[in-house]
């Protein structure tokens, strides 16, 4: 059991190479977009195609030089709710 954990710690979740969150981000901004634009405009779709490459050749890299960038954007996203400060002072205190 304790080989699983470490084995999932050690190794994040991928997608074609690149960190499993911003490929998701990636192909969820792109392929909408590429789809309005070929709907509204009737553009070749072999055109975004580029930018879905060169988006994801970006992920790779973000991944390679930060493996848990996946787990770190999820863990900003549960730390980054404003609190509400009890005594007038100057930033976030966390005080109940």
């Amino acid at each position: 059991m304790r080989e699983i954990i470490l084995k999932a710690v050690a190794n994040p979740p991928k997608i074609l190479w690149g960190p499993f969150l911003p490929t998701m981000l990636n192909m969820g901004v792109q392929f909408p977009i590429m789809f309005m634009f070929l709907g509204t405009f009737n553009i070749n779709p072999l055109v975004f195609m580029f930018t879905i490459v060169l988006g994801h050749v970006i992920c790779i890299a973000v991944g390679a030089k930060e493996p848990h960038i996946s787990a770190m954007i999820q863990a900003y996203g549960q730390t980054a709710k404003t609190s509400h400060n009890l005594y007038k002072e100057k930033g976030n205190k966390f005080a109940p």
